[in-house]
């Protein structure tokens, strides 16, 4: 049976924890100066690596070498608590989940009173600490205030807010984040490397998107759609798996970048029979239409990004391959930054009213017609989006990229027309 993704690949020292440098560079620091607090308090959102710290500090402080910030990895310690490790007697870990009584603190605090069988340090995990009653917690008050020298206390929850304040004023506090983006995608790639997986273009930012900054998520989604892929043999080659953009698509819910390039395409065109034909093969092939909405916010996004950046967007827009920003940009180049950010905000705003919405296809017909008259838009925005289109159609230099403002003598001409032409052109 083959190990979970992010078991396999659980750090051992701090130095391979990724995105939390807030967390482990003063941790080390304190490690190196022989200034360890007795407790501490480890809060963050779920599958950030705040268990998984409080196990690499439980080895640093019981490593034969140590305290150290940097564990050997040969001594019965650190074997024990290492990834494929049995467990140490003196780290326990305990479930605040299912112990957070009053007896649970109670048998806690006897426990505390004996030496380490073997170790440096009793050091005690508690796992989603939030949990412990209030109860419980002053219980626990007077060990965790003045704990024995063998003793300390690690509290690791994803509620700080919930542990009682007497008990977070006795520890050292430190928060996790969520991992960006940019160092998650380079992360799933070293380890598709590292696995021998082949992964199709786009297939990595959509499950960096979908694990939302946990790694813990992250990993085992991309677990899931390794497990799900055929393995392909190349000429005399060992099998490689490669997981294929369309099986993401499909497992992870999101709608294809081809029906997203088709509906911008014929925004950009003003096609109003390609946009109603794409929004009803969304509907036909039983997407959710609120999930495609989303989709299509995020590409607008990605568009204006374009827009704005030219040249630049990869640095911002990372992970994308570059024959698609170039695609991109062509879009882009279909409307007007005014139009574009028109078109954003008609699409937001039906993404907050399909919220129990009765009829998903009505809203999402509705906001794509919307979107498709800028007429309809009596405010400054949809003048600007009426003044592009117009210049579009005249020809006028740059104006795709610079808006109403940016034609110089022109602009105000084309206002002018604008001002007489539209009612014959809407």
């Amino acid at each position: 049976m083959v190990t979970a993704l992010y078991r396999r690949y659980r750090p051992e020292t701090f130095a391979e924890l990724i995105g939390q440098s807030q967390v482990t560079d003063p941790l080390r620091t304190a490690l190196r100066t022989d200034r360890v607090n007795h407790a501490y308090l480890f809060s963050g959102p779920r599958g950030c690596g705040k268990t998984t710290s409080a196990r690499i500090l439980a080895r640093c402080l019981n490593c034969v070498e140590g305290p150290t910030d940097t564990p050997c990895g040969v001594c019965p310690s650190c074997v024990e608590l290492s990834r494929d490790g049995g467990g140490s007697l003196d780290v326990i870990e305990i479930d605040a989940a299912s112990h957070n009584g009053v007896d649970d603190a109670r048998d806690l605090r006897e426990r505390a009173i004996f030496a380490p069988a073997r170790d440096r340090f009793k050091i005690f995990i508690l796992d989603e600490a939030h949990m412990v009653t209030p109860q419980g917690f002053n219980a626990l008050l007077k060990v965790v205030e003045e704990p024995p020298e063998h003793v300390k206390f690690i509290f690791a929850t994803t509620e700080p807010e919930k542990v009682i304040g007497t008990i977070r004023s006795r520890t050292h506090h430190y928060p996790f984040r969520l991992v960006p983006p940019a160092q998650m995608l380079e992360y799933t790639q070293q380890l598709c490397d590292s696995e021998g997986v082949a992964v199709e273009p786009g297939v990595l930012p959509l499950v960096v998107r979908a694990g939302g900054g946990s790694v813990r998520d992250t990993l085992s989604l991309l677990d899931q759609l390794i497990a799900g892929s055929d393995p392909s043999t190349g000429s005399g080659r060992a099998p490689t798996v490669t997981v294929e953009y369309e099986r993401a698509v499909a497992l992870l819910g999101y709608t294809h970048g081809a029906l997203l390039s088709e509906v911008v395409d014929a925004l950009g065109s003003h096609d109003a029979a390609g946009v109603f034909a794409a929004v009803d093969r969304v509907v036909q092939t039983g997407q959710d239409p609120r999930r495609f909405v989303e989709d299509l916010l995020e590409r607008l996004r990605d568009l204006v990004v374009v827009a704005a950046t030219h040249d630049r967007a990869g640095s911002v827009l990372r992970g994308i391959p570059e024959e698609e920003l170039q695609r991109m940009s062509q879009q882009a180049a279909l409307f007007g930054q005014a139009e574009l950010s028109r078109i954003a905000d008609i699409v937001n705003a039906a993404l907050t009213e399909m919220t129990g919405a009765t009829s998903p296809r009505l809203h999402l017909e509705l906001m794509m017609a919307r979107a498709l008259v800028p007429a309809a838009d009596d405010a400054e925005r949809g003048a600007l989006a009426r003044v592009e289109r117009l210049e579009r159609r005249i020809g006028v230099e740059g104006a795709a990229g610079a808006g109403a403002a940016g034609a110089g003598p022109a602009a105000p001409a084309a206002a002018d027309a604008g001002s007489r032409t539209e009612p014959a052109g809407a």
